[in-house]
């Protein structure tokens, strides 16, 4: 008779209907390997965001030492956190964060220093009233000066292009741009190498993966911003990508993706996916229909990402859906509460968190 790791292993063989391999055979994956160790047999880092609050549950607790080698503050180091009060810093939270990293054998990653959103009530007037480029120079000394040599990575800056807004250079028309002109990222970035200089520093944001002219004009601009960036000496060391998707809207165009990251790698920048999720809002009461999708959704995007050996590291933004938040009644009815994360409320490993195996897997 079969044991039942020889028919899960045969399972797991199987195509994914309608995947970047479907008709070819999926690569087999140990269902008792944690995912960073798959991870890690292929090259790979895998990690998640993580809150404070999340690390009161023992259960979960013990899941994230098990399944990941890499964590990101979901809320800590978002500067509405981090410094509340102009020049009064809350380290707490992000210390306390840091410390289990170290204390577990974790890497981490900060994110992010500088971006036009979650900044405290009081920073943009500021930033307006003064001109003074210490007020993110300053602060990007202040925080990776502590945690220096303890964060192997950061979010330098996040989300500064949208084409949409007509600015030169395809840049976001945030306030840091209306003060400082494009010269802010720059100055940013060697402000951060100043601080660490063996950190990685990271360009992140979101919009490369999708088909469509609105996402065709925004891999356009990155790789012009990107080269814009290296021909100026700026010290960027990798592009990371959200991975933001959804499971009932536009799927991935991997084509396109795929020769996006060719174009990255061959300018000398490594790849991160820094915050994926699959969104599966608008989708079927059945929960399995739900999980298939969002599986077949991470699957499309990872099996292209994961293939460019420029890719090092790959997040999920939070690690089970038991964080989602509470589900009302008639989601808990209806089973429609958010099924976005490789692991369920009840710590289950999902369809997604198989896609994400075979992804890393393959590689």
């Amino acid at each position: 008779m079969l044991s039942r790791r020889t028919l899960l292993a045969a399972a797991a063989a199987l195509p994914l209907a309608g995947s970047a391999r479907a008709g070819l055979l999926r690569p087999a994956i140990d269902e008792d390997a944690p995912l960073r160790d798959v991870a890690a047999m292929h090259g790979l880092v895998y990690g998640c965001a993580v809150a404070g609050y999340e690390l009161e549950q023992a259960d979960f607790k013990a899941a994230l030492l098990r399944e990941s080698a890499l964590l990101v503050p979901e809320y800590e180091m978002k500067r509405n956190a981090m410094e509340p009060a102009p020049g009064r810093y809350a380290f707490g939270p992000a210390d306390m964060l840091v410390g289990f990293a170290r204390g577990h054998g974790l890497k981490f990653r900060g994110h992010p220093l500088v971006w036009h959103r979650s900044n405290p009530d009081w920073l943009e007037d500021a930033v307006r009233a003064s001109r003074n480029e210490d007020l993110f120079a300053g602060y990007i000394a202040k925080v990776m000066g502590r945690y220096c040599g303890r964060v192997q990575s950061w979010d330098v800056v996040n989300e500064i292009l949208a084409p949409e807004d007509g600015r030169a250079g395809n840049l976001r028309n945030s306030f840091w741009l209306e003060t400082f002109g494009p010269s802010y990222i720059d100055t940013a970035f060697h402000a951060a190498r100043a601080a660490d200089p063996h950190a990685q520093l990271v360009y992140n944001d979101w919009g490369c993966e999708l088909a469509g002219p609105e996402h065709d004009r925004f891999r356009a601009a990155t790789l012009k911003f990107l080269e814009g960036a290296k021909a100026r000496g700026v010290p960027i060391d990798a592009l990371g990508l959200q991975g933001h998707l959804r499971a009932y809207g536009e799927p991935v165009d991997q084509a396109k993706l795929r020769a996006f990251l060719d174009d990255v790698r061959a300018l000398g920048f490594r790849i991160l996916v820094t915050e994926h999720d699959v969104g599966d809002d608008g989708g079927p009461a059945d929960a399995a229909a739900r999980d298939a999708a969002v599986a077949e959704a991470s699957a499309r995007f990872l099996d292209v990402v994961v293939a460019n050996p420029a890719t090092d590291v790959v997040l999920t933004w939070g690690l089970s859906d038991r964080f989602l938040g509470a589900p009302g009644l008639r989601a808990r009815l209806l089973g429609t509460a958010p099924r976005m994360l490789p692991l369920d409320r009840a710590l289950e490993r999902k369809p997604m968190w198989r896609a994400m195996a075979r992804a890393f897997a393959a590689r």
